[in-house]
């Protein structure tokens, strides 16, 4: 059965005493079971994360990484760095890092290996843009993304991907992709992974929805056969909000 992932994505925001506040109040929640819980704090905050929930069900991530292993790039972190400090798992390829920061295919397709040689998790993020999709070429571009990004990976590393799909046209807009436009690219997503892996892989791999997922509309999307959860942004930053949207499966 797949994993079930709801991850907070907290980009540049919550300083250090606002992480504290916001774990300590986690930290008293009763988690779903069946529910992986996952939070990406900023990278000043990691380490504090990380050894405040150390014994409890949730999960520290990244939100994103240099491809090199050492060197002299500024303001840069490895994936060694990230490691020693308790974290795992590692978001790569958003659309605010394709769109603000100039990431390539290419540059990703290296991140991602970086990631798979240190034995890391990765939330791979696709997704297309509102004049993409309104072209009809949707499907194609994210096609393009999962080939270019990961599809050079062996059947083993690739079963350290989880792919994220996020509508670049949805993310913190306010509009919401409809649940079946949801269920249409995450069907698609997961066809993709099956012609160049396999069936058995496709079926293995979690599918999360990234795109202004909020507490009232997370167990309709939530709900759709190849959604496997999300990756929140907005509405991470607050607990209530958030666990409203990691119990939305149990309704």
């Amino acid at each position: 059965m797949r994993k079930k992932i709801v991850a907070g994505n907290w980009k540049m925001n919550h300083d250090l005493a606002e992480t504290e506040t916001f774990f300590n109040e986690l930290k008293k929640q009763m988690f779903p079971e069946d529910v992986e819980v996952m939070i990406a704090p900023a990278f000043t905050n990691l380490n504090h994360a990380f050894t405040s929930t150390r014994e409890h069900p949730i999960e520290i991530v990244a939100q994103n990484m240099h491809q090199s292993d050492k060197g002299a790039f500024t303001g840069e972190i490895s994936a060694a760095m990230l490691k020693s400090v308790g974290v795992k798992t590692v978001i790569l390829g958003h659309s605010e890092r394709r769109a603000e920061f100039g990431e390539t295919d290419d540059l990703l397709s290296e991140k991602v290996n970086t990631a798979i040689e240190n034995e890391m998790t990765i939330i791979f993020c696709v997704g297309e843009s509102l004049e993409e999709r309104k072209a009809g070429t949707h499907e194609q571009v994210v096609s393009k993304q999962l080939e270019e990004g990961l599809f050079h990976l062996s059947d083993v590393g690739f079963k350290n991907i989880v792919v994220a799909y996020e509508p670049v046209w949805a993310i913190g807009t306010g509009e919401t992709a409809s649940p079946e436009q949801a269920q249409e690219m995450h069907a698609s997503i997961r066809s993709s992974i099956a012609k160049h892996y396999s069936d058995g892989i496709a079926k293995e791999t979690a599918i999360l929805y990234g795109g202004s997922v909020k507490p009232d509309n997370a167990a309709e999307i939530f709900g759709q056969e190849d959604v496997d959860g999300g990756l929140i942004g907005g509405a991470s930053l607050k607990v209530d909000s958030f666990m409203k949207i990691v119990n939305a499966f149990q309704k």
